[in-house]
């Protein structure tokens, strides 16, 4: 069975900002086969739907790291 719990990514635009959302892994699917075209795309992330301009996207960070509480490994 796929792992289907929300993903936080981060897409960088042309001119610095960054906008950060957590989404579902089709949605992200999605998004990395509309990169390289031009036109608007729709994400929908957790908390709303986006509409992004994909000439002006220059990066998709995909956070794939495990979360964990604490400071660090015991000594």
């Amino acid at each position: 069975m796929p792992d289907d719990k929300p993903q936080k990514i981060s897409i960088g635009f042309d001119g610095g900002q960054v906008l950060g959302a957590r989404v579902q892994p089709t949605e992200l699917t999605k998004l990395r086969q509309a990169l390289g075209t031009d036109g608007w795309h729709e994400l929908t992330a957790e908390d709303g739907t986006v509409a992004l301009d994909l000439k002006r996207v220059l990066y998709v960070l995909v956070d794939h790291e495990d979360h964990r509480v604490g400071f660090g490994s015991p000594r």
